[in-house]
This record gives structure tokens, sequence and C-alpha cells, in this order.
């Protein structure tokens, strides 16, 4: 042991750092778009059509994609008429189905109305705290050459056990809950100056009332820091949209919601598979 490591472990245990490890699994991208219904109405029976025959083919090929979908849904509301969501194992994958959905004819008809970029990401505060604890009684400096080796087993470990969490099929549910979201870092309230200890049992609590709804949601939580004007993206999936807004409720008296959080635009959808396109197209409702 060298004298740095002797006197490191007789006095205090070095700090833990404060940010908790992540791991990433599919890039996701999130589309909202509106039609333009009056140049919609314009075309002929045939060349409508054509568009909807080119562009349903080309989302029945991403809805079957083996390595990360994409899913079309109906929004409610005047945010938008349409969100594409597309989960890809990459940024370049992600442009290309972007870039393949331009190129439809379809597109001339369509314009942007916002978009979200993320990637799937499970905070792992529980097994940081466990690890930098180990590590700080072993005397190891953070950052050094041995603790970023024994981190990156401790991510690749947890990475290939989550593995099915962060590269999940779509949901086929019918509906969809899109909203992002920021921790608070204002003048009184501060999320990223509390002790990680305190963030991870927060966090807990949180998440004990999401598991309850198990049966009813499914959740994917994505990470844009970086990416995106928000911290994190959330996508809630259920056949009953009623418990969307059970569930939120309930978790905004959760210490972490009710203190911390910070919500933007929220988006719901109906799930509109690739072969209801001219359907919805036509002002039809997508079938279940």
């Amino acid at each position: 042991m060298s004298s740095t490591r002797r006197i490191r472990s007789q006095s205090a245990p070095t700090p833990i750092p404060p940010v908790p490890l992540t791991i990433e699994g599919y890039s996701v991208l999130h589309q909202m778009l509106r039609v333009r219904w009056a140049a919609l109405r314009q075309l002929s029976s045939r060349e409508k059509s054509e568009i909807v025959d080119e562009a349903g083919d080309a989302l029945a090929k991403m809805e079957q994609n083996t390595s990360g979908q994409s899913g079309l849904y109906s929004l409610l509301g005047h945010k938008g008429d349409l969100m594409l969501v597309h989960f890809r194992p990459s940024f370049d994958e992600l442009n290309c189905a972007e870039l393949k959905l331009a190129r439809l004819r379809l597109n001339d008809y369509l314009e942007p109305a916002a978009s979200y970029l993320s990637v799937i990401e499970l905070g792992l505060y529980e097994s940081s705290i466990k690890a930098y604890r180990e590590l700080s009684d072993r005397g190891v400096e953070p950052h050094s050459e041995e603790w970023n080796r024994d981190i990156a087993e401790t991510v690749a470990r947890q990475t290939e056990a989550m593995r099915p969490r962060l590269f999940p099929e779509l949901p086929g549910h019918r509906y969809i809950s899109f909203y992002p979201m920021d921790r608070r870092r204002g003048e009184e309230k501060n999320w990223y100056t509390l002790p990680i200890e305190e963030r991870a049992r927060q966090m807990n609590e949180h998440g004990l009332v999401g598991r309850r709804y198990a049966g009813e949601v499914k959740q994917i939580i994505t990470g844009s820091i970086g990416f995106d004007d928000w911290e994190w993206g959330v996508d809630l999936f259920a056949d009953d949209p009623l418990v969307f807004k059970k569930l939120i409720y309930e978790m905004r008296f959760d210490e972490v919601s009710a203190v911390y959080a910070l919500f933007g635009h929220f988006y719901i959808g109906v799930r509109c598979p690739s072969g209801q396109l001219g359907s919805l197209l036509n002002g039809e409702l997508p079938r279940s």
C-alpha cells in the first residue's frame, strides 16, 4: 500500500461524489407534427391514396424494426395533430428515421410543432452510494484509475441486468402521455445541492407510488440533459387515460415532486397503427 493510501485509510473517509451513476439504453426522438388539412383536402382520391400507401408502408417497417421501433399517435388538443415516437440504438439511427420520413410525400402536408431528443435512462442511486462508499472505505481516490475501473464494472453489471428496461419494445397500449420535466435549481430550493443520500431517499419514496400502478401503466424515463431544453422526458402508456391523471396527481404529493419538480407541456395521444393512417387522415378515430 502506498503512503498516500495508508494516510488516507487512517483519516476521515473520502467524501463520496454527489453525482449518481446512470445507465443508458435506446436513443429516443419525439416528433410533434401539424397536418396541413386544407392542402390535404385539395388532393384527388388517387393522389391521397398513393401518399397514404407510401407513408403507411414506411411506418409499418418502422413499427416492426427489430432494433428499436417507432409508433404513431393522434394528439388531442391544439399542440399538434400527430406525434411520432422513435426508439433507436443511436442518434445516427434516429436521424436516419427522421430523414426517411422527411422524404415521404406525406411530409409536404406536415409541419413540425415540437420535438424532444433524449435517451432511456435509469438512475442508480442505491448502487452509486454503495459503490462510492466501498471505494472510499478502501481509500481509493475518486476518479483515479482504480476508481474508474471499479465504477465501470458496476455500470457494466447494472447495464446487463437492466437490459430489458433499457432496450424495451415500444408499448402497444392505446394511450400515451409524454411530458418533459426539470428539478428545481432556484434561489430557495435546489435539488442539486442536496446530499446524494437525501436525493436517493426521496427518489425511492417517489418510485413506490409508480410501482403501485405497475399493472396499469408502463413508464419509460429518458434523460435529456445536454440534449434538449428540459432535463428528463417521461412517457406513460396505458389503456385507460384516466390512470395518467391519478398517477401524476398522487406523485405530486411526494416531496421530490411537491418541492423540486417543474413540468413542461403534456402531450396526450391515441395510438394509430400504420394500417390505419388513411382512416386517421380522413378524420376517423384509430380502432383499438
